[in-house]
């Protein structure tokens, strides 16, 4: 189903909190086009000039999504995080509009697991993303870090001093500590792609990848 939905299909997004605003302005960015339902006039009209649409409706009711076309969407983002209950059901009844791809916000894994059993394909848990980011963030070295579900990562960061003033080749980097340099940049010049020969100086930034523990440890090395 997923291989099935374009690339650039309209999106439904119910609730114009942060999250919801933030997804639906950033999709707006991108060129999507994104139909935002909310129950607060006031959130409604403030997006009313920053997304194709906007709407003030209750999505607890299934006859109102059904009148707002909720039904002809390929994807729904349920940003509704305030009210378990309400979230539950607005998902519900998107499974029962059969939308295709459901994306949820859940505020704990509980919550995140009854949003999975009802039928949600995709469950977010921005706080708690948003969290384990900043732990990784706040040792300093790292710039920004990406973790994927099976506890691999990318990472921006500064190398440590064992890598720098080498061709990575000679540094021994993906032996020694079991990650791989993806890219470089050097001051006022753009990211390039790593490869054996490239040298590593003190100024530069690199692109790591790997098991998160790897570059937990990469990141600890000597400064």
């Amino acid at each position: 189903m997923v291989d099935r939905i374009r690339h650039n299909a309209p999106v439904l997004v119910i609730g114009l909190g942060r999250f919801g605003a933030a997804t639906a302005g950033q999709l707006d960015r991108l060129g999507r086009e994104v139909l935002a339902i909310d129950t607060d006039a006031n959130l409604v009209q403030k997006w009313a000039d920053r997304v194709t649409h906007t709407v003030q409706a209750d999505a607890r009711s299934i006859e109102t999504l059904r009148q707002i076309g909720a039904e002809d969407f390929s994807i729904g983002v349920v940003a509704v995080g305030s009210s378990i209950e309400a979230s539950v059901l607005i998902t519900a009844n998107l499974v029962d509009l059969k939308v295709p791809q459901i994306w949820a916000k859940a505020i704990s894994k509980s919550h995140g697991k009854i949003l999975e059993r009802i039928g949600a394909n995709h469950v977010i848990y921005p706080e708690a993303e948003a969290g384990e980011r900043a732990a990784h963030l706040v040792s300093g070295r790292m710039l920004d870090f990406i973790e994927f579900d099976d506890d691999f990562a990318l990472v921006k960061m500064y190398p440590p001093k064992p890598i720098r003033g080498l061709r990575l080749g000679e540094s021994g980097v993906r032996s020694k500590y079991n990650i791989t340099v993806v890219g470089v940049k050097s001051p006022g010049k753009p990211f390039t792609y790593a490869t054996p020969d490239t040298v590593v100086s003190d100024h530069d930034l690199v692109i790591v990848s790997g098991a998160s523990a790897d570059i937990e440890r990469f990141a600890a090395l000597e400064a």
